[in-house]
């Protein structure tokens, strides 16, 4: 029997879990809605925003295969709380902070699952995925530009996601800053 997913190394984790770029596909936006509707029945927060984020959820440019989700809640709510529930639930922790927590689902010993999920837990406001996703969907020239940035990255970065995310942070950041201009506080 092989290594755990939690004994591996980085380098191990990235081997079995590559960078995958795959066509638009229409139906990553029905898994997202479906995994919508599974965490707001185990997740009583009536005020809490869940959104889909993510090359997934902008048209037609190529993507990983893996659905992000940014769940927004208010302050006022236990990120400890709402993290054990989403555990629970079968998602595992991969990063936190005080403000700011990363979780998976999708993952097994054997590489992917046919449906994976990035979920971000963060408080209401800490959302310029939104800004950034809305600005793309609304700029088919920016878009693509996005997806040819990606296209570059993919196989010189296929093992490493921290070199793939870092390369496309100044992109990420120019536009953000443009979305955030246009839309002003659309998501406050």
């Amino acid at each position: 029997m092989g290594k755990l997913l939690s004994e591996m190394t980085l380098d191990e984790l990235w081997e079995l879990f590559p960078i995958i770029l795959s066509e638009h596909k229409a139906y990553w936006n029905d898994w997202y809605v479906e995994e919508e509707k599974r965490i707001r029945a185990f997740l009583p927060i009536n005020n809490a925003r869940i959104s889909h984020i993510g090359s997934t959820a902008i048209h037609d440019i190529w993507a990983k295969p893996i659905i992000d989700i940014l769940l927004e809640i208010p302050e006022t709510i236990s990120m400890g709380t709402v993290k054990d529930m989403l555990v629970d639930n079968g998602y595992i922790c991969m990063s936190e902070s005080d403000c700011r927590k990363s979780f998976n689902r999708g993952y097994n010993n054997e590489g992917f699952a046919e449906r994976v999920f990035h979920l971000h837990l963060r408080y209401r406001g800490d959302n310029n995925e939104l800004y950034f996703r809305d600005y793309l969907n609304d700029n088919p020239d920016v878009a693509r530009e996005y997806e040819t940035l990606k296209l570059s990255l993919w196989k010189k970065y296929e093992h490493n996601r921290d070199f793939y995310t870092d390369a496309k942070n100044e992109f990420v950041e120019k536009y953000t800053v443009k979305a955030k201009e246009k839309y002003k506080n659309r998501y406050s």
